[in-house]
């Protein structure tokens, strides 16, 4: 069997926000397994993950296009950083765009995270 590459996380977005389309509009949980599974080309069981995610989290965010950004910063700041990341289960990418989202976000510059 010859496996696929794992999706994206913008390509999860959008399956899981089809697939809460499909319930919108009435679609029952096979039918809309069915549909996605079509118009991804995805197997049913992998589709009803996306439906079950849909039923549980709606429609998501997509997450838009991620660039390598290269800062310094103090030894003692990226050690704690990468002591909360793993605490908290987290990738150092993600916290830190979590942080500098809120950052701006609090000095009213919209940041926005993705």
């Amino acid at each position: 069997m010859v496996s696929k590459p794992r999706a994206r996380s913008n390509q999860v977005a959008q399956r899981i926000n089809t697939a809460a389309g499909l319930l919108a509009a009435g679609k029952d949980i096979m039918d809309a397994t069915r549909d996605l599974a079509r118009h991804y080309q995805l197997s049913e069981r992998q589709a009803r993950r996306y439906v079950q995610r849909a039923r549980v989290d709606g429609t998501i965010e997509v997450p838009g296009p991620k660039v390598v950004f290269t800062v310094k910063v103090p030894l003692a700041l990226v050690q704690g950083v990468r002591r909360l990341a793993k605490a908290t289960g987290q990738s150092i990418s993600g916290l830190v765009t979590q942080a500098l989202g809120e950052f701006l976000e609090h000095h009213g510059q919209g940041g926005t995270r993705g």
